[in-house]
């Protein structure tokens, strides 16, 4: 029995298969899940993998809790869970899950905290029909009626559905499966609806009523602490067409200008003569 991984819920998006069919998927980021102790039957008892996700601020860690991850050389985890295993499935305290711990195809079932409603009346929390809408029925058309018997029982039994909080409780989906995997970028793509909010944590694992898959990593895939992260290459860019050469036109010729004219030289300037028909 292998170990699961803790995922952060992303939200959900579509691809499309090369047959042109859409699948509606829930996109998991694995974030720094790492191993931070082991529990062993000699000392706990039961065999687990106590795993960790995501960052936290050192302020906001209790001092025992720090230095619970200052043993396992870990930096202070936001998320904090423990799997069953069994004795040969043991990963080593420091190593971080990948992505590719699941292989495309195979099924997962998903834990979650699901999304809470607040108070709710019993027609939304419990699917009841309600009383008639006419007929007598005043004031009380969505109440839940009866809740008990007579002198026998004399009681209400224990579990009756009723009004109240809707919500905000552990829920697993079982079965889903696995259509992409992203090691580089920590994604996880699995088809359906996962329970929680976006940004919610969800514990993922190998489907208990389904076979794993042969081609599935035993232990697990992980890199050993200190390995170097694995890079996210850039995709190519598109090759570029090169433009055509626009060819070249030959310069207009320069239009020969007409010769100006020679002008007539300018009269000397002369003494001005005195009016006539003035005073002398």
């Amino acid at each position: 029995m292998r170990s699961g991984v803790i995922a952060q819920k992303l939200g959900m998006t579509r691809i499309f298969t090369d047959a042109g069919e859409h699948v509606s998927v829930t996109v998991l980021q694995i974030d720094r899940c790492q191993v931070i102790a082991h529990r062993t039957a000699e000392k706990n008892g039961y065999v687990a993998l106590q795993l960790g996700a995501g960052a936290r601020k050192v302020k906001n860690v209790s001092k025992p809790m720090r230095g619970h991850f200052a043993a396992a050389k870990v930096e202070p985890k936001m998320k904090v869970v423990e799997f069953r295993v069994s004795a040969d499935a043991l990963i080593p305290v420091g190593a971080e899950l990948t992505a590719d711990h699941f292989v495309v195809g195979q099924f997962v079932d998903v834990t979650g905290t699901s999304i809470g409603k607040g108070f709710a009346g019993g027609m939304k929390r419990w699917n009841f029909g309600g009383l008639r809408a006419s007929h007598g029925v005043s004031v009380s058309h969505r109440s839940i009626g009866s809740t008990g018997g007579r002198q026998d029982p004399g009681k209400t039994f224990k579990n009756k559905g009723m009004p109240g909080h809707m919500g905000d409780v552990t829920v697993t989906t079982q079965n889903l499966k696995v259509v992409r995997t992203d090691p580089a970028r920590g994604l996880l793509l699995v088809e359906g609806a996962v329970p929680g909010a976006k940004g919610g944590w969800i514990r993922v694992r190998d489907a208990v009523k389904r076979p794993l898959p042969k081609e599935a990593p035993k232990p697990g895939a992980f890199r050993e602490p200190g390995a170097a992260p694995v890079e996210t290459k850039p995709a190519p860019a598109p090759e570029e067409r090169p433009k055509p050469k626009a060819e070249a036109k030959p310069a207009p010729k320069a239009e020969a200008k007409p010769e100006a004219k020679a002008k007539a030289p300018a009269a000397p300037k002369g003494k001005s003569k005195p009016k006539s028909g003035g005073k002398k």
